[in-house]
């Protein structure tokens, strides 16, 4: 009897050290908590504080509003030491479906802060959101009421302005057009913006407008710059997203036919200059009208890592807050019309001129 309690005995002990020197094994198999001394290649991926965006139909490569914003998120990456996949990412949408489906995708891949880039996702970001009130989106170009939402607007009518400023500043014909992609609030900036600056240099320019109805329609662009262009205006400002690459296709192909031509394109939202470029010493992008989309991005994701998301709130970038600007025309533009551009902008950050956000029918 005695010997069978300590046969007992001993199994349990000799069960119990099997289990210890397994769970010892397992702890050493386990890597070494980061404690700061690691190399930026060794980073606690736990962590890590992760960001991702979902596009409109536009795509990442867009050369315009997506693209801005993805650079915006590679630049908070290259920051923290993170790449696409590992921290970072984005997720294009091929359709309005897409949409809620994507940011859904980001969300069971636990990233800590999503974008919603472009007014079109609104309705997506504000259903995703209220289901997932313990998660932080950022919408951009809208406005969602959530706590657990960022939204972030541009003054886009006063960088357009601008642009409308140059445009009947450089117009040899007298006629300029604007191409705008879908009729929506945010283009409607743009499209006020532009005509009220052109207006103010040139009571008598002729502007031709049209509105494409999609921004992802190279093709579409194409086809209305090729009407403007054959009618006589010699300056287009783009608004259209990926459908713009049809203005500067267009632009670029009468330009190669006779150098002679004088056809411009302006570019929106990033600088569209490499768009425009038909080889070292021919480009037809006059100008570019900026929208920070990637400086906010950065500045929103850092303030989120820092635990100081701005949830509930609608921040404004205007030309007070660089937060729309025209780009370096890279000598398209003489002084002299710089110097009336640089006029009328500080009139406007002074609050002298305040631009509309509608055309006046």
């Amino acid at each position: 009897m005695k010997k069978r309690k300590f046969g007992l005995v001993l199994s349990s002990v000799l069960a119990a050290s099997a289990i210890l020197g397994a769970c010892g094994t397992k702890d050493e198999e386990k890597p070494a908590k980061d404690n700061g001394n690691a190399s930026s290649g060794e980073s606690n991926k736990e962590e890590a504080f992760s960001v991702a965006m979902v596009t409109d139909t536009g795509g990442v490569d867009d050369k315009s509003f997506n693209q801005s914003a993805w650079e915006g998120v590679e630049a908070f990456g290259k920051e923290n030491g993170l790449k696409k996949g590992d921290g970072i990412d984005y997720l294009q949408s091929k359709t309005d479906a897409d949409y809620e489906t994507n940011l859904n995708l980001l969300l069971r891949r636990d990233f800590n802060l999503i974008y919603g880039i472009g007014y079109l996702l609104k309705d997506a970001v504000e259903a995703v959101a209220t289901e997932n009130p313990d998660n932080h989106f950022v919408i951009v170009d809208e406005e969602v009421k959530a706590d657990n939402v960022t939204s972030v607007k541009f003054k886009e009518q006063e960088g357009a302005f601008l642009a409308g400023v140059a445009a009947a500043k450089m117009s040899k014909t007298g006629k300029i057009g604007f191409v705008g992609g879908m009729d929506i609030p945010v283009i409607n900036r743009f499209h006020a913006g532009f005509v009220a600056g052109a207006k103010a240099v040139n009571k008598d320019i002729e502007i031709q407008e049209k509105y494409t109805g999609a921004f992802d329609k190279a093709d579409l662009g194409k086809i209305t710059a090729n009407s403007m262009y054959t009618s006589g205006v010699d300056i287009i400002f783009h608004a259209a997203g990926a459908t713009g690459k049809g203005v500067f296709s267009e632009a670029k192909e009468r330009k190669k036919k006779d150098p002679n031509a004088n056809v411009w394109v302006i570019g929106v939202d990033a600088d569209q200059y490499e768009e425009g470029k038909i080889d070292d010493k021919t480009n037809v992008t006059l100008t570019s009208m900026l929208k920070g989309v990637n400086a906010a991005v950065v500045d929103i994701s850092n303030k989120a890592k820092n635990g100081e998301f701005p949830g509930g709130k609608t921040l404004i970038y205007g030309l007070a807050e660089d937060g729309v600007k025209l780009a370096d025309s890279r000598g398209a533009i003489p002084a002299d019309v710089q110097t009336v551009i640089d006029e009328y902008k500080e009139k406007i950050v002074k609050g002298e001129i305040k631009v509309p956000e509608k055309v006046k029918k």
